[in-house]
């Protein structure tokens, strides 16, 4: 009988000590339970601020564009304005001015030198490997467009205007004027589309460029 209560007693103590034991535990898992989920929240919110930052950023990058775009529409304007203004000026071999006249490289020359301030290489041929190839249908004005006239490659050049059409120095006996590149003569000549860089190279030997 003793026996028994003992044993009785025994498993009456052990239950009380479970009660406590199993909640202190739930305690600290509790708390650490919330702590994550703090960490958590700190975490979503610096990512949160990260991908602000890269929208500035991609709206700054945005503004340059337009800026950029802004700039070279204008002096792609200021070029064909300029070249326009010298309609009329007669053809001359080896000439770069409107003084003496111009020959297609010569005037192609000028114009970028006067209007962009970029120095381009003398003849027509060296003109088209100084600057960056592009599509036909990529053409914007400003940009150079090159003819075989000659029964050689970038024998001939002149800036393009827009709307299909182009302002050159055509060839002896004749004037600055503007033509258009779907013309039958021109169109089986032409020999392909360039663009001027920002920097462009430093010019080579003098070397005057016939015209057809």
């Amino acid at each position: 009988m003793r026996f028994l209560v003992a044993f009785w007693a025994v498993l009456f103590a052990i239950s009380v000590h479970a009660g406590p034991t199993d909640g202190s535990d739930e305690a600290p898992r509790v708390g650490n339970d919330f702590g994550l989920l703090t960490r958590i929240s700190d975490v979503g919110n610096r990512i949160s601020n990260v991908g602000s930052r890269i929208g500035d950023v991609g709206s700054r990058i945005t503004d340059v564009g337009t800026q950029v775009g802004a700039t070279v529409g204008a002096t792609a304007s200021s070029l064909v304005s300029s070249a326009l203004g010298f309609l009329g000026v007669p053809y001359r071999r080896g000439g770069t001015s409107a003084e003496t006249g111009f020959d297609c490289s010569g005037f192609v020359r000028s114009i970028y030198q006067q209007t962009a301030g970029l120095l381009l290489p003398r003849s027509a041929a060296q003109q088209a490997a100084a600057t960056q190839r592009i599509d036909k249908a990529e053409l914007k004005p400003g940009d150079l467009v090159f003819f075989n006239t000659m029964r050689r490659a970038f024998s001939h050049v002149g800036i393009y205007v827009g709307n299909g059409k182009f302002i050159h120095a055509p060839k002896p006996g004749a004037e600055v004027r503007v033509e258009d590149l779907g013309l039958a003569y021109w169109a089986k000549r032409f020999d392909g589309a360039r663009r001027v860089q920002e920097a462009a190279p430093a010019p080579a030997a003098a070397d005057a460029t016939a015209a057809p």
